[in-house]
């Protein structure tokens, strides 16, 4: 199952995006409602998430993926539930995927020293230890990361060529005209 958390604040696009992309892609997601099944994104759009964080389960847990949005990064960098789940990802080869200004929330772990990154302009400090890409969504080791919402549909074909290999990704590119 592929995770993809919504806290309070976070970016719309960079959310529905990957979500959107990936069932198309016939991948298991679920969206996460952390402290509730409903969310309020920063620009007002509420969503119904498919489960609350205290639904999570590790057992089935391929992935996660972090919208950002700078109240919605807040937000899941402290929920003990986003760091638990992102730490199991790390400790046992699973991937995880942040975008915008959510890739400060592995900076902060320490999850990046060593890898390529790449977030949104201004929170390149919070990388810690990464060597900070100039392409606008990234693949280094497990970490997938993205610049922001304008390379939100990128973003989330990247996941899918990552988990799915390029062909698939290429179709889904094809089908929805992202030429």
């Amino acid at each position: 199952m592929i995770y993809i958390f919504l806290a309070e604040g976070f970016e719309e696009l960079e959310a529905a995006a990957p979500a959107d992309i990936l069932r198309r892609a016939r991948f298991d997601v679920k969206t996460v409602g952390i402290g509730g099944q409903t969310v309020a994104g920063s620009h007002g759009i509420k969503v119904s998430a498919d489960i609350t964080d205290v639904q999570i389960s590790v057992d089935d847990m391929d992935m996660v993926i972090l919208p950002g949005g700078t109240a919605g990064t807040k937000n899941l960098e402290r929920s003990p539930i986003v760091r638990a789940s992102i730490n199991y990802c790390a400790q046992n080869g699973k991937y995880v995927a942040a975008i915008c200004a959510a890739p400060s929330v592995l900076g902060h772990m320490g999850l990046l020293n060593g890898q390529t990154a790449i977030c949104y302009p201004g929170y390149e400090s919070s990388l810690e230890g990464a060597v900070i890409s100039k392409d606008p969504v990234c693949v280094s080791g497990k970490y997938i990361t993205g610049k922001g919402a304008g390379v939100a549909v990128d973003f989330a074909l990247k996941i899918v060529e990552v988990l799915g290999g390029k062909e698939k990704s290429q179709k889904i590119r094809k089908e929805i005209q992202c030429m």
